[in-house]
């Protein structure tokens, strides 16, 4: 675990004021906390800082910013209330990197998300522009074991289901399988962009009622698609990989808007 001791740099004031977009003789106090955890964020890259890693003590912030004890300590709430930082009591305590998993953003974001109203087109629409591109990328990259992963997960869904959990979670492992190869794209932008949009799937409530439905035509083209899909990616061929997604997307995007109405027509029968 680093232990970074800090001088004050002459630079941190002038670039606190071009954040404020305001004069120093004219500072803004309810927004200098703001400004300061974000020249706080700028410094922890800028030092290399990691998960786990302890800031500096308070008294080296304020002379290191320039700035109070009440500003550096609502400041240093704004990186806790951003899961950038934890602060720890008593001996040996301070201020410390916070672990960042893929899992609570994804879930964060999820919850941005969860009262806007998202359809199932909605994530269709951006899975037909991103993972054909994202697999794409992935063609001759995967090891045999990396494939054998993978087809594995595939077993869990190359027979028809025997009862509706079966075939729930036979949905679900489809999904593992694009979140499962989707990690191997090399841009980490657009792997957790597609794990994203996978996520929503599998948690919104109207995927969750779809999954409930047997759909035999979907899983068994949807394997086969993914069959294709290996095939091209064994070969390194990123232009088939592209294009046997894409139909894919498209196709399974289609299906799942089908099911979404038969789902809305009858939550309204009920009612």
């Amino acid at each position: 675990m680093k232990q970074h001791v800090s001088t004050r740099s002459p630079k941190q004031l002038e670039r606190i004021d071009t954040l404020l977009g305001l004069d120093a003789s004219n500072r803004s106090k309810r927004n200098r906390p703001l400004v300061i955890a974000e020249v706080l964020k700028d410094w922890i890259a800028e030092h290399g800082l990691k998960s786990g890693d302890r800031l500096p003590q308070e008294r080296e912030l304020i002379g290191l910013f320039g700035v109070s004890k009440g500003t550096v300590r609502e400041a240093l709430k704004v990186l806790d209330a951003q899961g950038i930082i934890k602060t720890r009591t008593g001996p040996g305590g301070g201020a410390f990197i916070a672990p960042v998993t893929e899992s609570g953003a994804l879930e964060l974001l999820g919850n941005y998300f969860f009262f806007k109203g998202l359809t199932i087109g909605d994530i269709y629409e951006l899975r037909i522009r991103l993972e054909p591109e994202a697999i794409a990328s992935v063609a001759g990259r995967l090891s045999e074991p990396d494939f054998a992963q993978l087809e594995s997960k595939m077993k869990v869904y190359d027979h028809p289901p025997t009862s509706i959990e079966e075939e729930r979670q036979q949905r679900l492992a489809e999904l593992e399988f694009h979140e499962l190869l989707i990690g191997y794209c090399p841009n980490p932008l657009m792997t957790f962009a597609c794990r994203f949009l996978i996520s929503l799937l599998k948690n919104l409530t109207i995927c969750r009622r779809i999954y409930d439905i047997p759909n035999p035509e979907l899983r068994e083209h949807g394997r086969s698609y993914q069959l294709r899909l290996m095939t091209a990616l064994r070969k390194g061929n990123a232009a088939a990989a592209r294009r046997i997604m894409d139909q894919h997307m498209r196709y399974a995007g289609h299906m799942m808007e089908v099911q979404e109405a038969f789902v809305a027509r009858q939550f309204l029968k009920v009612q």
